[in-house]
């Protein structure tokens, strides 16, 4: 089984790359294997795993389990350190963790920088769940204007008003109507 977990982690690799699996003929010279049917196998093992199944036209396609990453069974302290494991237990793809409802969920790359002080920074992605409803407090995508923006939903004299999150920037009290696009429910940033 550790071979396979190499042999996952090469088609997983190749996967990021080509956003393709390789045909059958390639995956042996990719993973070093030399006859025909030690590839098939192997993929027939990955296939009893729930990583890999056959498209109706006979070529591999991933499956969800294909995108999980493992989770460790600890946590790592943001205080003083404590001795480490790398005991794995399940494994979680991030639609899993950060996604509910897909068909109502998008990701939008965030541009300026008037959310810093809630952690949201130029070039994160949020993961807004379409709804037209939302709470003070929630972090919204309004239409302002016919404008997209990304800001906390709060009240002011009793009407919605969208606030910044950094000091340079004023709060916005829309004079008609304000449309909620979304609600923010997640965040992934590229590091």
């Amino acid at each position: 089984m550790s071979n396979d977990r190499s042999y996952l982690g090469a088609l997983q690799d190749y996967y990021a790359r080509h956003r393709a699996l390789p045909s059958y003929s390639s995956i042996g010279g990719l993973l070093g294997l030399r006859s025909k049917s030690s590839v098939a196998a192997m993929v027939a093992r990955m296939k009893l795993a729930g990583y890999l199944e056959s498209t109706p036209d006979r070529r591999l396609a991933p499956t969800k389990r294909f995108f999980a990453r493992p989770l460790a069974t600890g946590f790592v302290r943001a205080g003083l350190p404590e001795p480490a494991t790398d005991d794995e237990a399940d494994a979680v793809t991030l639609d899993d963790y950060l996604i509910e409802r897909p068909s109502q969920t998008v990701l939008v790359r965030v541009k300026g920088d008037s959310m810093i002080d809630a952690g949201i920074f130029e070039g994160d992605l949020v993961v807004v769940e379409k709804r037209a409803a939302a709470q003070k407090g929630d972090i919204v995508v309004a239409i302002v204007d016919n404008q997209f923006t990304l800001k906390r939903l709060d009240l002011e004299n009793g009407r919605f008003v969208l606030k910044p999150e950094n000091k340079g920037y004023p709060v916005i009290r829309p004079e008609d109507a304000l449309e909620i696009f979304g609600v923010m429910v997640g965040l992934a940033r590229k590091i």
